[in-house]
Parts: structure tokens; sequence; C-alpha cells
């Protein structure tokens, strides 16, 4: 299996290394480019015009790949559902903004209606098929064979859509700098690849392939940056994260090895709270938290290193807690 997963990991890099720069071109002339808030950091109003939906390599590759392995390894659709599920929102919130022209995109009430509908069919399966316990491992306890595992009970429905819908958000909020999401969720990816296969859980060949499909990508999405992933890509990045740990039965791991994901989704929350009981004061020079950093003197790159090194480490902790 670790071979099989290799080759996913190859063949997602390959499929997206090629799809961009040929994909790039097209969005570039079909004028899919980025809008700039003109209240964001100055130094992004550069970026005004670089394409977007660039998820849609990201979707491409990791769908093509998971397809050659879906007939051995079916635990991969439910993460390939809510993967492409949360993609194909991201996409209608990319392609209303920027075709459509309407700066809003999806209202909130309706990409929280498609989130909801994806996950309730997710929690579904999981309730429902039984190949996947509703336990949940609580870290540093012993690990899967003689840890303790948390069980909600009728709260384990609630539960999924929290941490789905926290997750889903919080990777959306970290996709704001070059290479930022990118580099963080590669390391998560890998961190999943890594348990996957030590627990035979049959999901590595799509972890696996997210791996492969967001290094090609980071070819084009490094500093400076010549293409972003839009909601296409960072939602269903944040329906990948969630459900692979579900499939796991780790998603109280996502708190470490998705800490950037959880403070950039805090100190949105933070800011708003802040802000709206002070009258207009505010905790943060900006939110999310990486543009606090960027307006403090950091550069991009700093900022996405700083990151992408505590997502290393706390990946290197959460797996001593198992």
């Amino acid at each position: 299996m670790i071979n099989e997963t290799i080759l996913a990991i190859i063949i997602a890099f390959a499929i997206s290394a090629i799809l961009c720069p040929v994909v790039i071109p097209f969005l570039h002339k079909l004028k899919f480019g980025q809008q700039v808030r003109e209240e964001g950091p100055q130094a992004h109003l550069k970026k005004q015009g670089t394409p977007t939906m660039g998820g849609l390599m990201i979707l491409t590759s990791v769908i093509i790949t998971s397809l050659f392995y879906i007939p051995r390894y079916p635990k991969i659709i439910p993460v390939l559902f809510m993967t492409a599920g949360f993609g194909i929102i991201g996409f209608l919130d990319d392609y209303i903004k920027i075709v459509m022209k309407r700066s809003e995109g999806l209202n909130p009430k309706q990409k929280l209606l498609g989130q909801c509908v994806i996950t309730g069919i997710f929690a579904w399966y999981l309730v429902k098929s039984g190949e996947v316990g509703n336990g949940m491992l609580i870290p540093f306890t012993g690990g899967f064979e003689e840890g303790l595992y948390l069980n909600l009970g009728i709260l384990f429905v609630p539960a999924v859509f929290f941490i789905v819908l926290g997750t889903d958000n919080g990777v959306n909020f970290t996709d704001g700098l070059d290479g930022l999401c990118t580099s963080v969720t590669i390391l998560v990816a890998t961190f999943l690849t890594i348990i996957s296969l030590g627990e035979g859980s049959g999901i590595s060949p799509i972890t696996g392939a997210v791996v492969g499909s967001l290094l090609g990508f980071l070819l084009f999405n490094v500093y400076p940056a010549k293409v972003f992933m839009g909601d296409t890509g960072s939602l269903a990045l944040g329906g990948f994260v969630a459900s692979s740990a579900f499939m796991l039965q780790m998603p109280l791991f996502i708190v470490i090895i998705g800490f950037i994901y959880l403070i950039e989704v805090l100190s949105v929350i933070i800011q708003v709270a802040y802000f709206k009981k002070t009258g207009g004061k505010r905790i943060f020079k900006m939110a999310p938290i990486h543009h606090h950093f960027e307006l403090c003197g950091w550069s991009e790159t700093r900022v996405v290193a700083v990151f992408a090194i505590i997502t290393a480490v706390l990946c290197m902790v959460a797996y001593l807690g198992l």
C-alpha cells in the first residue's frame, strides 16, 4: 500500500504540474482575475488581476488520481465526496464573484445551506455505514488500540457539523497569502497520509493525491503567485481535512495539526466581536491574523514560512499523541 500511495502522490503531482501552465493562461484570457480589497494591505494591490479559481487544477488532479484507486479502496469515496462537494460550493462562489461580477458571491445563507447539505450526507454515512466508528480518539491517551475515545451519542451528528464547518471556514480564512494555505495543508495532508498508512484505513491514496496535487500547485502558487486557489480550492481542502480526520476517527487532532486554521478563524471571530462591543476598536491590526503580522512588518514569505514551521512541529506533536 505504501508503493500505491507514493504512486498516487506522483500521479497527482504530475497532473497538477502539467495542468497549471496550461490552464493559467486560459484563466488570464477569460479574465478570471482576483479582486483585491482596497481596505486590505496595500502591498496586495499588485495582486489585482492574478488568476484565481486555481482550485480547479487541485480538484481535477485529486479526482482523476482517486478514480484509479476507488475500486480497491472504496473508503476513498466519502473523502472524495466531501472534497468535491465543498469544492463545487467554492466554485459557484468564485464564479459568481468573478464571472458574474457580484462582489459577495454566494450569500452566507446560500453557502451555509450547501455546506450543511453535504455535511449532512457525510454525517449520515458515518452513522449508518458501520465502516467507521463514531468514537473520536483523544490525543495522548495511548493511541488507536489502547487509547480513550470520546463517544458523544446523540450529540455526535451536531459535533460533525461543528467540526466540519469550523475546519472548512478555517482553511478558507488561511487562504490569504501566496502559498500559505497550500504549504500548511501539504503538511496536514502528509500527516494524514502517514497515519492512514500506519492504520491501514484505506484512504491513503486520496490523502497522498492531495499532497501531490498541492505540491504541483505550489510551483505556481509560491510567492509571487501566478495563480490563487480561490474558494474552489480552499473550501475543497477544508472538506478534505475534516472528512479524512473523521475517517481516521481523529477529528480531535484537528485542533493540533490544524492549529493555524483554528487561529485564523478565531482571529476573525474575536476581531468582529470586539469591534462591535467597543464601537470600532480592534485587537488585531487586521484579521485574519496573517494580515496582522504583515502589518507588523513581516514579509509574506516570512509569515508563510513561520506558519508552515508551526504546522510541521505540531504535526510531530500530534504523532506523539498516538
